[in-house]
């Protein structure tokens, strides 16, 4: 399996806890793969069973009495398509030790699979949250090729440019036409690319319903949830404001950020390197690919990133924030970071432990006390995991 081996050991370590673990992402990131390579840990007889599969459905017609005497490991793929299983899980998942096997869960993340899992298994189950390919799995020198085609395996591990641009269209159409309705969303094929067209352009700033809803002609309420429906499909991140009691007016909206890079390019039409380097998005880009690069390396939930801004123009890209550390981060795409104005001043409002400005240079060295400039290829070696 071509990396991956931060993720697999995240696993394992959680099925040793658990006896239920969830895997969830966006289709095609990877989690039946990872799945096999869990079930060649040694971890006695397996059981596969795909919800997709409708052979495997009519077997778990009657789910009790096709998983009570399994033993080993027992994953069940797209779990989301029978949340009826939930409760089943959670009955076996409180026999003693020596009578229950332990089961792995693999679903495009919805509303219903969250829903069910934390209703029915609370306490019991573990969700692990699978992204593609990051700089840890591919190595540093493949940093332009991960950011242009993004961390999708297809995508990246493509054999040229033009086909890992023809698979990633390919993918936008069919998540678009079958594995959302799948996960229950109704809405067009048509007005939900439109949409996440939209949001493409607007990826790196923050959200503002209102203007959207103008250009897209529809309600408030209604361009709100369609950005639900592409958050909880794990395609589009929403990293969410920090608020300090200061006496500045702060950025109470989310910023929106395409999570995958080279479906970002993919949606703005950039097939390679040079259409990238001429284009508007370009900053923004690099820093929503860099974002979640970092939060890969610090091993940091969604619940602990946040950006700040203030209206009077102060800002810091990224906060990391668990129990009493502050970590900032500032993304400069220039290979001469300098220390500003609003950076000391993020440093300052915030109380910040360190403050590194992640740059598109070779080296990582200090410019003052507490604030480093950190080479972007270098992170996973010089950034400390939280």
């Amino acid at each position: 399996m071509f990396g991956r081996s931060r993720d697999l050991n995240r696993v394992l370590d959680l099925l040793d806890r658990f006896p239920v673990v969830g895997i969830i992402g966006a289709r095609q990131v990877g989690k039946t793969t990872l799945a096999r390579a869990v079930a060649d840990e040694n971890l006695g007889p397996t059981v596969h069973l795909d919800m997709e599969n409708p052979e495997d459905l009519a077997r778990l017609s009657d789910p009790m009495l096709a998983l009570q005497d399994l033993r080993g490991l027992v994953v069940i793929d797209e779990v989301q398509r029978k949340p009826e299983l939930f409760p089943v899980l959670r009955v076996l998942a409180d026999r003693s030790d020596h009578e229950r096997a332990r089961y792995l869960v693999l679903g495009s993340a919805s509303p219903e699979l969250l829903r069910q899992g934390s209703e029915s298994l609370a306490g019991r189950v573990a969700y692990y949250e699978l992204r593609g390919f990051s700089m840890t799995d591919t190595g540093k020198d493949a940093q332009n090729s991960l950011w242009l085609r993004g961390g999708f395996p297809k995508s990246f591990l493509a054999d040229s440019d033009k086909e890992s641009f023809e698979w990633r269209q390919a993918f936008v159409r069919t998540f678009l036409e079958r594995d959302l309705p799948q996960l229950g969303i109704d809405v067009a094929a048509q007005t939900m690319r439109r949409f996440w067209s939209m949001l493409a352009h607007l990826h790196g700033q923050t959200w503002n319903a209102s203007e959207l809803s103008r250009s897209f002609g529809v309600s408030d309420m209604t361009v709100r949830r369609y950005l639900d429906h592409l958050c909880s499909a794990l395609v589009v991140r929403q990293l969410q404001p920090w608020h300090e009691n200061l006496k500045k007016r702060q950025v109470k909206s989310p910023k929106i950020y395409i999570e995958d890079s080279g479906v970002l390019h993919v949606l703005l039409g950039l097939l390679e390197h040079e259409d990238l380097q001429s284009h508007p998005k370009l900053g923004s880009s690099w820093e929503g690919f860099l974002i979640q690069e970092l939060l890969s390396v610090l091993g940091a939930a969604p619940e602990e990133a946040y950006f700040w801004a203030t209206h009077a123009g102060a800002e810091l890209d990224l906060l990391v924030v668990r129990g009493r550390h502050r970590r900032g981060f500032e993304f400069k795409r220039t290979v001469s970071p300098k220390i500003t104005r609003s950076m000391r001043s993020a440093a300052e409002d915030l109380r910040l432990d360190s403050l590194d400005i992640v740059h598109a240079g070779d080296q990582t060295f200090p410019l003052a006390v507490g604030i480093r400039a950190v080479a972007a290829k270098r992170m996973a070696d010089d950034v400390k995991p939280l």
